[in-house]
């Protein structure tokens, strides 16, 4: 049996049957008494009874979990609540509360005349309206339809739904729902996330000086913190007990109130909002993708199961404010997602959400630069060609049209081989000749036919600059889209949302992964093959692997591609079981200091993977039926031999390697000069014929 003075005022007043509206009507003072008030009166508590009890709905925390079941975060517009049965509550808390906002509760019928008749005369003496004289009933009111706006629009207002809940809902109800409502200062809304804020309790275990404490915050939520205004808080504890124990509970003692007035609550830390970008996705795919009732998700009480990892989270977290510079506006995006799912485990969309809670990982779209040739070189290797492929690399002018016009490119730094080189030293040196030599010698559209099929969805424009990634993607988009090369060709779907259940549990929402069948996986294992080698420091030739500067910190089979523009600089790379992009630039598209900021998402790109997977299996990269592994001269693109020099090697679908030895070409200096001198003269033949068939679609420009 609970013994507190709430319960026992309830009893004394249900036993004087004066407990709601079931018998007399209240009592009206003397100064109202006139009888043309008095049929207004009449009137208005008819017509608040005719009304019927008014929607009670409350918004509750809706709960987001991480891949583990964690809570990561509960937000409702703001407000964290949990709705709590009276019955679950410290009696402490809810005698303090009777105590200090309306000690007549059980008394009265939604207003203490007194209280107001004295607040009248104080606001008429100071020509204000601030002294206020709100019971239980009309806070409460107040709290599920009313704003705090001082005005005699919003009293009357409050004055009839006050009125409609004491009609029709228990004293007990009324209370329940009023210590379920209170602001308590710091996102926190209800008695129950109050409790666990201030003091990691649950409400039923608050102890007496907890319940004073907490019973002061919803006067001033700001102004009383005991995070921000400590003495004001405790000085507002002890007017509480003070007033406690005006009402004789025997729970009070003036021994127990000096002893705790000594006593400061040790309060929580208030938690930094996890993955905020991450989450601002999953708010948005609840309506925009699952269609899921903006109703539902007004009102709250949803569990919302997610894809997220927290610790590959914190990972990127932790490496994109230790590499971003902090002296410039410099932006970044980084994504992680499982290759074999589609799951989206980790999600940062800029520097300081705070700052700019825009979505760069989600909304942006940038040039990807050199990130789109692996789109390009599995379509090759689709049409015929090799890892061994051999094309020149040499300034070259693309002509466009009959006209004259010609596209002109160069590689960065204007470094090239000028000599043939292979696919495989194309990409892993990021030869830009070969990528458009490599484009020119398919149809036009080969290109955009393969990364649509990767998951690009973004619009492609079919000209001569989509082999160095012309046209704008998103961050999650393309990392997303290179999970076929990790995982045997299967494209994938991003997923953020596994399950969605209500406050009862019911499932509204449940996703599986969308994965389909998209490249041969021969291929794909071809192509992994050759970005592995933008980490391979034996390459290094006339110019350096573009991976050069970060291999020493790759510990596990990795592969990928790096991109830059004059306003981008890209990353994406993958192991069997994640795959992660970074782009790093300029919200405005001002031109990037590539000295300086050029391998800013290299670094976060090899810190994030690795540090994601730290403690895990290194697996390889599996190796299907069909292909072999042949080891090449770096020179001559043909069988390598120790004889020969430097050899790197390169996977092939069965009997398509090159047969001829480097040795062969070595004992035939002279030949091999007359024969390259022919290959050239074919290779500009070809390329001026695929030319004109470009142009004269009407489907080639710059």
């Amino acid at each position: 049996m609970r013994c507190s003075t709430w319960k026992s005022q309830r009893d004394v007043a249900k036993e004087k049957n004066d407990v709601g509206f079931g018998s007399d009507l209240p009592s009206v003072p003397q100064w109202l008494s006139p009888s043309y008030r008095f049929l207004h009166f009449f009137v208005f508590f008819s017509y608040s009874y005719l009304l019927g009890p008014p929607p009670m709905q409350v918004a509750q925390s809706t709960y987001i979990y991480d891949d583990d079941g964690n809570v990561v975060n509960e937000t409702q517009q703001g407000h964290q609540r949990n709705w709590t049965n009276i019955d679950d509550v410290s009696p402490f808390v809810l005698d303090a509360f009777v105590a200090i906002e309306d000690r007549k509760f059980y008394d009265h019928h939604g207003f203490d005349y007194m209280r107001i008749g004295a607040a009248v005369l104080k606001n008429v003496q100071t020509m204000s309206r601030s002294q206020g004289a709100s019971t239980i009933t009309q806070q409460y009111a107040r709290n599920l339809f009313l704003n705090h706006e001082k005005t005699w629009d919003r009293k009357a207002r409050e004055a009839l739904y006050a009125l409609r809940l004491e009609w029709h809902v228990p004293k007990d109800d009324i209370l329940e729902g009023y210590v379920n409502t209170i602001n308590f200062g710091h996102g926190a809304y209800g008695i129950e996330r109050a409790a666990q804020l201030y003091f990691g309790v649950s409400a039923n275990d608050l102890s007496l000086e907890q319940a004073a404490l907490l019973a002061g915050l919803p006067r001033g939520p700001s102004y009383y913190s005991p995070y921000n205004h400590p003495e004001r808080a405790k000085d507002r504890q002890e007017l509480i007990l003070l007033r406690k124990n005006k009402v004789k509970s025997p729970l009070n003692s003036t021994k127990r109130h000096s002893r705790l007035i000594l006593n400061s609550p040790k309060l929580s830390k208030v938690k930094e909002r996890v993955a905020p970008y991450f989450q601002d996705v999953v708010e948005r795919e609840l309506l925009e993708r699952y269609d899921l009732d903006p109703a539902i998700v007004e009102a709250g009480g949803l569990k919302v199961f997610t894809t997220l990892d927290a610790d590959m989270q914190k990972a990127a977290e932790t490496y994109v404010e230790q590499e971003m510079p902090a002296d410039e506006p410099l932006q970044t995006a980084v994504v992680s997602v499982d290759p074999t799912t589609g799951d989206v485990k980790a999600m940062v969309g800029g520097v300081h959400y705070d700052e700019s809670p825009f979505n760069r990982a989600y909304d942006a779209r940038r040039s990807p630069g050199s990130t789109f040739k692996p789109f390009l070189y599995y379509a090759a290797l689709k049409n015929g060609f090799t890892p061994a492929t051999l094309l020149r690399s040499e300034p070259t002018s693309f002509p466009l049209n009959e006209e004259g016009d010609y596209y002109e490119l160069g590689n960065y730094g204007e470094i090239y081989a000028n000599d043939f080189i292979t696919m495989t030293q194309a990409l892993a040196y990021s030869d830009n000749i070969y990528a458009v030599k490599t484009h020119v010698l398919q149809e036009p559209e080969s290109l955009i036919e393969t990364a649509q099929a990767a998951g690009i969805e973004s619009t492609l424009s079919p000209n001569l600059s989509l082999a160095l990634g012309a046209s704008d993607v998103g961050v999650l988009e393309l990392t997303a889209a290179y999970s076929p090369f990790a995982n045997g060709g299967a494209r994938v779907e991003p997923r953020l949302i596994e399950r969605v259940e209500d406050a009862g549990g019911n499932v509204l929402i449940d996703t599986e992964p969308e994965v389909e069948q998209a490249f041969d996986e021969r291929q794909t294992y071809m192509m992994t093959e050759m970005m592995r080698h933008m980490f391979n420091s034996e390459l290094n030739d006339y110019t350096s692997v573009t991976g050069n500067s970060i291999s020493h910190l790759i510990t596990r089979p990795m592969a990928g591609k790096s991109g830059s523009t004059p306003n981008d600089n890209w990353m994406i790379g993958y192991t069997p079981n994640l795959v992660t992009g970074v782009w790093v630039g300029y919200d405005d598209n001002t031109p990037l200091d590539h000295r300086k900021h050029g391998q800013i998402a290299k670094k976060i790109w090899v810190k994030t993977l690795e540090k994601s997977l730290e403690g895990e299996l290194k697996h390889e990269f599996q190796m299907p039926r069909g292909v072999e592994n042949v080891d090449i001269d770096l020179a001559t693109g043909l069988l390598a031999d120790e004889a020969c020099g430097n050899a790197y090697t390169a996977a092939f679908v069965r009997n398509t390697a090159p047969t001829e030895s480097c040795t062969e070409y070595l004992e035939n200096d002279e030949l091999n000069a007359e024969e390259a001198k022919e290959e050239i003269s074919k290779e500009k033949e070809k390329l001026f014929d695929r030319l004109k068939r470009w142009f004269s679609s009407n489907e080639i420009d710059g």
